[in-house]
């Protein structure tokens, strides 16, 4: 500005959403944030029968590229239907992710 004081514009948001604390990832089912101890990693791995799969990771300890999703029927649903699980860990669309469903279906609790 010419011969004049530079204004300055501050944008203030009132409802700005929660803020988690630690890691925050994003279910690939819904696609809601969440802290990463809230999430299920899930991994490229093998089945017990030595095949690939998307396996599940519960310590999130496992190597390679992982993926997050909800422990409930409904997310893992939902990552199902979107064909999710190959793209969020960049492999063969087509990868069966039974271990998953099994491991959400005997050990986390259902939502």
């Amino acid at each position: 500005m010419r011969g004049g004081a530079a204004r300055l514009c501050l944008v203030v948001h009132q409802s700005s959403p929660p803020v988690l604390a630690g890691p925050v990832r994003t279910c690939i089912g819904c696609r809601r944030r969440a802290a990463k101890r809230e999430l299920l990693r899930v991994t490229a791995g093998s089945d017990a029968d030595g095949r690939p799969a998307v396996v599940p990771d519960p310590t999130a300890t496992a190597p390679g590229r992982g993926a997050h999703l909800h422990p409930t029927t409904e997310c893992y649903d939902l990552a199902v239907r979107r064909r999710a699980f190959g793209r969020a860990l960049r492999s063969d669309p087509g990868l069966p992710s039974a271990p998953v469903s099994d491991y959400l279906t005997t050990r986390a609790p259902h939502g």
